[in-house]
């Protein structure tokens, strides 16, 4: 599948007192599985609405192979966003079966592949004659699933794809993911809180807070950029002397810190100091959990 890059330039979009989008600016490359990561009201939502065209912005453009997205057919017949729908139900919405919502999808989206979407149905055990307001969370969840899955959309933006789902299902959905990635060359976009089991399948990782974009880039080059030292607190502070401390834990004289410092170069100052790399789930913590303290 021949892609195209999605970029984005200075987005910014206000709700009442509320800036859900603070001149975000960034570029999806074709190929590849992107992870949007970002606390409750981060502005994920609204970033992969607006790169959608599925809101005004208050500044800002988007555009998908150099062309404007907003009112471009072209354009958006090659983008599907598919979010979530438990609790954004409207009343039209609400009453629809899923075989109805999923008929919508095909007339909507012109690379729709109905015989995929049919696996998908049988392999989550969907009820199509089922109404989208009688289902389970988990059951909603994978009908989201199944239209972003089957709607072949060159750009595939998903928001929270697995919540509600049990593990089991959870894992067949980064399978399907990876499978059909391997064998189409889509972009993903995920947004997702659950960090352990999206990690491994992310090659960029897009970290938003307070509606800004603080991080962009390949996740093992985000990881890379961060480890966790413990050790006594004088042994701790001195390893640590110079970096960016974005945590601090401490028991007694023993004290653990989270570091903006590779591990090695942390280690080659040969103190008596344990280092540690970091999971993507607590680099995220650390950036975005607690407030930075600094440099020791």
């Amino acid at each position: 599948m021949e892609g195209k890059s999605l970029t984005a330039r200075d987005l910014c979009k206000t709700y009442g007192k509320v800036r859900a989008l603070d001149h975000v600016s960034l570029t999806l490359e074709p190929g590849h599985i992107y992870g949007l990561i970002g606390r409750n009201g981060a502005g994920k939502t609204t970033l992969l609405a607006a790169l959608a065209a599925q809101i005004p912005l208050d500044e800002g453009q988007v555009a998908y192979g150099g062309a404007p997205v907003w009112e471009n057919e072209a354009a958006l017949a090659d983008l599907c966003f598919s979010r979530e729908l438990t609790g954004k139900l409207g009343a039209s919405t609400a009453g629809l079966r899923v075989k109805d919502y999923l008929k919508a999808g095909r007339l909507f989206y012109p690379h729709w592949d109905e015989a995929y979407a049919q696996k998908l149905v049988r392999l989550f055990g969907l009820e199509e004659k089922k109404r989208l307001n009688a289902l389970s969370k988990g059951m909603t969840s994978a009908v989201t699933i199944v239209l972003a899955l089957a709607s072949r959309a060159p750009v595939t933006m998903m928001d929270e794809p697995t919540a509600g789902l049990d593990v089991v299902a959870r894992e067949d959905f980064y399978r399907l993911l990876l499978e059909d990635h391997t064998g189409t060359g889509r972009t993903f976009v995920i947004s997702t809180h659950i960090l352990e089991e999206a990690a491994p399948v992310f090659e960029r990782v897009m970290v938003m807070k307070e509606g800004r974009l603080i991080e962009n880039c390949e996740t093992d080059a985000l990881l890379a950029q961060f480890c966790a030292v413990s050790g006594r607190d004088d042994a701790v502070a001195a390893a640590c002397e110079g970096y960016e401390v974005l945590h601090t834990e401490a028991l007694g004289r023993q004290v653990l810190c989270t570091v903006r410092a590779p591990r090695e170069t942390v280690a080659a100052r040969g103190l008596d100091v344990d280092c540690t790399a970091l999971s993507l789930q607590k680099v995220f913590v650390a950036l975005c959990g607690h407030e930075r303290e600094g440099l020791v």
